[in-house]
Parts: structure tokens; sequence; C-alpha cells
């Protein structure tokens, strides 16, 4: 459970009620925050996302967040709580929508004052509904069908990501595990699908409906994780992604894997990709992946 996470899904402060946003707004990207804790699994509209990004939290363990431009679908989730280096990273993106739960109350002033719009069960009724096949807090859902009449469209994803022919070079690649203090991730190819299956904790990651999750495209890149000022609950401390900075990656795509250099210089800027010699890397097209492991 998170610094947030009171059962219900909700924060101690309670935000303004606020209107939900529609496309017509600016036609924003949804984020949204999502468990990933073996009870909360299978996801619900986890496929339908363009970009899954995944960041180690308190104990070791992992969180989601998924971005939606191309497809958003009637329901996301179980949807739980905001971290601080959530900030940063959503700062590529021209004032998204962020789903969650709730956030430490400390924290909350923080993602107010950004330049996204917070979306909680608190400032937008009726846009979530808890399930009662689940346990809370591994059953609180998005109603996105009703955030999102249009979908915003790629354009909107200010990601910095390239789709096109793979780069020259890289490796075969099999299958490569990505691992945190108390998670596990692991990536294989299947050549029949032309697609990465995904396994957490040794489990293959399914849809609702039991279908492969199976992106085109996975991407290990290595960052700083350090100590945020937060702590959870139990006085455990929130580990901070440093997402903005430059450092080394592995691109997996089409049964192989290319090491590269990523560069994000700004919090808006989106991060870019590139070979040794300065080429840009391609991504194929597809769902993305981009998995947050810690610099060695």
């Amino acid at each position: 459970s998170g610094p947030a996470d009171d059962g219900r899904g909700s924060s101690s402060r309670r935000p303004s009620q606020q209107p939900p946003p529609t496309a017509a707004d600016s036609a924003p990207v949804l984020a949204v925050k999502l468990d990933n804790a073996r009870t909360a699994r299978p996801h619900t509209g986890l496929e339908d996302a363009d970009v899954v990004y995944v960041e180690q939290v308190e104990g070791g363990l992992s969180r989601l967040m998924a971005v939606y431009a191309t497809r958003v679908p009637e329901s996301v989730g179980p949807v739980r709580s905001a971290r601080e280096s959530d900030l940063e990273l959503l700062r590529q993106f021209e004032r998204p929508v962020l789903a969650f739960s709730g956030a430490q109350s400390k924290l909350m002033p923080e993602i107010e004052g950004a330049p996204l719009t917070p979306l909680t069960p608190e400032t937008a009724e009726g846009m979530y509904v808890r399930r009662t096949d689940r346990a809370a807090p591994h059953n609180l859902y998005l109603r996105a069908g009703r955030l999102l009449p249009e979908e915003p469209g790629r354009d909107a994803l200010t990601t910095g990501f390239r789709y096109g022919p793979p780069p020259r070079g890289g490796e075969p690649e099999r299958t490569r595990t990505v691992s945190y203090p108390a998670a596990r991730f692991t990536f294989t190819w299947s050549g029949a699908r032309d697609r990465w299956l995904v396994t957490m904790d040794g489990t293959p990651a399914t849809t609702a409906q039991g279908q492969p999750i199976a992106p085109a495209t996975v991407v290990v890149q290595y960052v700083t994780v350090r100590p945020s000022d937060y702590h959870d609950f139990l006085g455990n401390n929130t580990p901070y992604t440093e997402t903005v900075g430059s450092g080394r990656a592995t691109v997996l795509r089409d049964g192989r894997a290319y090491d590269v250099g990523w560069n994000r210089p700004e919090a808006e800027d989106g991060t870019r990709f590139t070979t040794d010699d300065g080429t840009p890397v391609d991504f194929a097209r597809g769902q993305v992946w981009v998995v947050y492991a810690e610099a060695p």
C-alpha cells in the first residue's frame, strides 16, 4: 500500500470538486497510475495503452503508469496512488490528465500546482467505480470511456519516441529480465506474435480477457533511483526515479537487443534514444514499455 492509500484509494486532503476534462479542452493524453500487486492482476485496459512506464516504489515493489492517446478503453484499473517522480515524468506531455487514487497529503499541493489535470475519486464524481469482486484497495477502476469522448491521437504523445525500421546491428535476444528488490519483469520474444510477451513476478501478464500482454518495443532505461522526501505509513522511503538527464538503455524490438544512449535535457522534453554515433533509434509500431532500472 502506498503512502496515500487508506483502503479507499483517497488522500487525506480533499481537492476541490471540478468537472472532468474533455478532449475539447486541449486533447490531453490520459495517464493512469496502476496498482501492480499480484492481487491487482490481471489489469483492465492495459493492452490499449500507447506507453506503459514501470517504476519502483516502496518496499522494492512496482507500479505502472499507462498513457493513452490513440485508444481509450471503457475501463482502466485498478487505480492507485501517485508519486513525486510522476510529476517530472509527465512534464513531457501538454497538460495531461493524471488519474490516481490519491497521494500523500504533503504531495497533493505539488500535484495540484503541476501543469496537469488531477483526476481522483474526490475531484471527479461518477468517474470511478469500486468493483465487488476484488478487495480494497485493489478494486478501484476509472471509467475512462466517459472521460475523453475522442482519442487525443498520436500527435499528443510528446515522448520523443520515433517509429520506423530498426537500427543497424543489435544482438539476437530471446528474453530479458529486469528485477527490483521485490518485483521481477521478464520479456520473452514471440516470433509468432512479433511481440514481446510480458511476465511479472513469474506469472504471464494477460488482459482481463486472458490474452497475453505483448508490447512491440521494450526499453530498459537505466536511471538514478534515489530516496525522496516522502515515506509510506510504515516508514518506508518512496524512491524517486530521475527521468531527466542522460544515460544508457537497451531497446528490445524484433527479437533483437540494441544498446543505446538516452537523453532528456529538461522535464518538458521527450526522451531521445540514439546509437553511439548519434543516429536516432526508431521503435516498432505498437505498444511501448519503458522499464526504469537502477543504473549499475
